[in-house]
């Protein structure tokens, strides 16, 4: 049957173009080489090469094994770097996923700290906010979730890094600047501007408006937190985030923020990581430094 080293002697006949040079590089006789890709050849009957002059022509079918070993060999010596890098406790790159815009703005405060403490290691980000973070982290296509609702699961272990209340903010000359809090009702006549995100994931809806039997007037969405506090300093309309959002990005802007109910609503951004994985070096590391650095943060103000 096929195997690895099939598909690596024909990747390096193709790239040295002898099976004399290629025995050399693979550090294998010739005799031994050639008789390995006869066996192939009796086995399926087919020709994987033909001598033309002095060097060789691939088959067909030679061609198909060819492009298959470029497509597979890197994968599997990817995997073999990433057993090694988890042998030594890190890993090449940490997959990073997000479920909240609010998520990638905190993760920028996390990220420099992290590149400087772990120079070995990429942090890939992925921004798609829309995508199920927890079958992804389950599917192993990330290795760590950033998110603000952590679900209970036997497979995965959440840990809080920063608490926040949710609040409405709004120009700092309407009606609703100067209220202690707001009520469901009180948003009846306004256009409400969210994260483009289905409503049933909003927590000013599900926590706040569906309770109240209330709807807001509009209901818009802004792609970004700085396009949101913009409109929101326009009178174009209110919104909702993080606290601490709105103390570091519109701190010179003409707004104010308002709790959402006599209680608030209260938050935490959660870092989900499979369960068992979570002494790997390279996470471990991660979880740390967030919490190490939340802890010394002024709430006020951003890390520097």
């Amino acid at each position: 049957m096929l195997d690895h080293q099939h598909l690596a002697v024909l990747r390096e006949v193709d790239r040295s173009g002898s099976v004399t040079a290629a025995a050399e590089r693979l550090n294998v006789s010739q005799s031994a080489l050639s008789h390995m890709i006869r066996r192939v050849e009796e086995r399926y009957g087919v020709k994987l090469w033909v001598k033309q002059g002095r060097g060789l022509r691939f088959t067909q079918a030679g061609e198909y094994l060819l492009g298959l070993a470029q497509r597979v060999l890197p994968q599997m010596e990817h995997a073999e770097r990433v057993l090694v890098d988890f042998a030594q406790g890190r890993r090449g790159a940490l997959r990073t996923g997000m479920e909240c815009h609010p998520c990638q703005r905190w993760l920028m405060r996390l990220t420099p700290h992290y590149l400087a403490a772990w120079p070995d290691v990429d942090l890939d980000v992925r921004t798609a906010f829309r995508f199920d973070g927890v079958a992804a982290l389950l599917g192993h296509e990330i290795d760590l979730l950033i998110t603000p609702d952590p679900i209970d699961l036997p497979d995965l272990l959440f840990t809080p890094v920063i608490d926040y209340e949710l609040v409405l903010v709004v120009h700092e000359e309407h009606r609703l600047a100067r209220c202690d809090w707001a009520t469901p009702p009180d948003l009846l006549d306004e256009v409400l501007i969210t994260v483009p995100v289905s409503v049933e994931r909003l927590d000013v809806y599900t926590q706040f408006l569906v309770p109240g039997q209330c709807r807001p007037r509009q209901h818009r969405t802004a792609e970004t937190t700085d396009l949101m506090l913009q409109l929101v300093a326009a009178r174009r309309g209110v919104s909702v985030l993080p606290d601490w959002l709105v103390r570091e990005e519109g701190a010179q802007l003409p707004i104010r923020a308002v709790r959402l109910g006599k209680s608030g609503i209260n938050k935490s951004i959660n870092l989900g990581v499979r369960r068992g994985e979570e002494g790997i070096a390279y996470i471990a590391g991660f979880l740390s430094l967030a919490q190490e650095l939340e802890a010394k943060a002024d709430p006020a103000t951003d890390w520097s």
